[in-house]
């Protein structure tokens, strides 16, 4: 049997592993408070979701642009397709549109997370001009490319940004 001289942080009476025991249910305690519980720092740092990509001297110019095409139900089933084809946004943004591809692991990514399109205050925040940008130049600070001319006509740009902002709509 252990001595207490073995055993220098355990109290007489109490098993070796106390201490682990306390680290687990503080580490438990951690993860609760921060990824479960509503209005917790997890998702304080989702406020910088809202912060715009476009440079400060560039977007008053950026959110003056407005989507040319009509949102019918034929051209968001074409953004759809680019979106799920040729623009491979899928892999990143995910099929419904929250922000995890479905090979992407929560937690595997450092840095921040694609954009979740489901978030009604992101849509809210963000022009169709600040998107079209976006897909012009890429998004500093993110993993996002610039996706117009290499990868997207401008008209295939505007086709997907009209199936992005549906997936806002009720």
């Amino acid at each position: 049997m252990a001595t207490r001289s073995s055993r220098p942080y355990a109290r007489r009476g109490q098993c070796a592993c106390v201490m682990n025991h306390r680290f687990v249910t503080g580490i438990a305690a951690l993860f609760i408070a921060t990824v479960l519980v509503p209005g917790s720092a997890s998702n304080a740092a989702d406020m910088d979701v809202l912060r715009p990509r476009v440079p400060h001297d560039q977007i008053d110019a950026a959110r003056q642009v407005t989507n040319p095409l009509p949102v019918t139900p034929e051209m968001i089933q074409k953004g759809k397709t680019l979106f799920e084809g040729k623009a491979f946004c899928r892999a990143c943004h995910g099929a419904d549109g929250k922000g995890l591809g479905g090979d992407i692991q929560p937690g595997s990514l450092k840095g921040p997370l694609p954009r979740n399109f489901t978030d009604k205050a992101w849509q809210a925040a963000r022009t169709d001009g600040e998107l079209f940008w976006i897909l012009q130049h890429g998004s500093p600070g993110t993993d996002m490319a610039s996706f117009i001319p290499l990868i997207l006509t401008e008209e295939e740009a505007w086709q997907v940004l009209l199936y992005v902002r549906s997936f806002a709509r009720d």
